[in-house]
């Protein structure tokens, strides 16, 4: 219960402190603001992992593209997702989210201001248009984008069925798929619990799925190779589950 209460009041302090002064710089100073909001990230999610007590180790680093755009799609078990990928990806990122992350007070407006893209699942034109202008940006700036094809967090910690927007983008962008695999946050966090337990975390990153020549017809086989590389890297034995995935660039969302 300590930790838990630390880990909060860390926490709070430290997206009010980080967004406030990203929010303070997007109103007063501009200059090298994307630089600002990518260092204020990463700090803000390392204090968070601090505070929680979680060290993470790194596997397969080599495999990230630093200087072209890519789509990183990973397995999403808790929160703590969110801070490892912030803190540990060696790369320039925008996160795709729920439209909800964007209405919190102060991290919200720092949130929109950086680039992240929040998304609107209720209202399917606005989703792709927010989309569409995050995916030029990404081309343009050569980012990588970030997704949990799961849609939300898995109540178990077992890999889920994957949405397909993730897969319909890459396709769209010509761009590679890397899949990527965090474990141990379950354990820290787990979905439907706000009680926080110390423990060792792994950021698998695995090697990348190119996407050069496809065509919308192969997005069920991009879905199918990356959903088996992240359960590798995840260590779980089971198959690919069957049925039909939701299709629209915009479901595939954090949550």
């Amino acid at each position: 219960m300590i930790r838990t209460i630390w880990v909060f009041f860390v926490g709070f302090f430290a997206t009010l402190y980080y967004a406030g002064t990203t929010v303070l710089r997007v109103h007063f100073w501009r200059r090298n603001l994307q630089c600002a909001c990518d260092r204020a990230a990463r700090r803000w999610a390392e204090t968070v992992l601090w505070a929680a007590g979680a060290p993470v180790s790194i596997e397969g680093l080599e495999s990230l593209q630093t200087e072209e755009p890519q789509i990183v799609v990973s397995n999403h078990q808790s929160w703590f997702d969110v801070f490892v990928l912030a803190a540990h990806l060696p790369v320039r990122y925008r996160f795709v989210a729920k439209k909800e992350l964007g209405e919190i007070p102060i991290f919200g407006k720092a949130w929109k201001s950086c680039g992240h893209v929040s998304v609107d699942r209720g209202n399917r034109e606005a989703a792709i248009e927010s989309l569409d202008q995050a995916w030029r940006e990404v081309h343009e700036e050569k980012l990588t984008m970030v997704l949990f094809p799961e849609g939300t967090r898995s109540p178990d910690g077992k890999l889920k069925q994957f949405k397909k927007g993730a897969f319909v983008l890459a396709v769209q962008g010509q761009v590679p798929l890397v899949p990527v695999a965090v474990v141990g946050t379950g354990e820290i966090m787990p979905k439907g619990s706000l009680r926080v337990r110390k423990a060792p975390i792994t950021l698998r990153i695995g090697a990348p799925i190119p996407t050069e020549g496809t065509t919308i017809r192969d997005r069920n086989r991009l879905l199918k190779a990356s959903w088996d590389a992240i359960a590798a890297l995840m260590g779980q034995d089971e198959t690919f589950p069957d049925g039909d995935q939701a299709g629209r660039p915009e479901e595939a969302l954090e949550g």
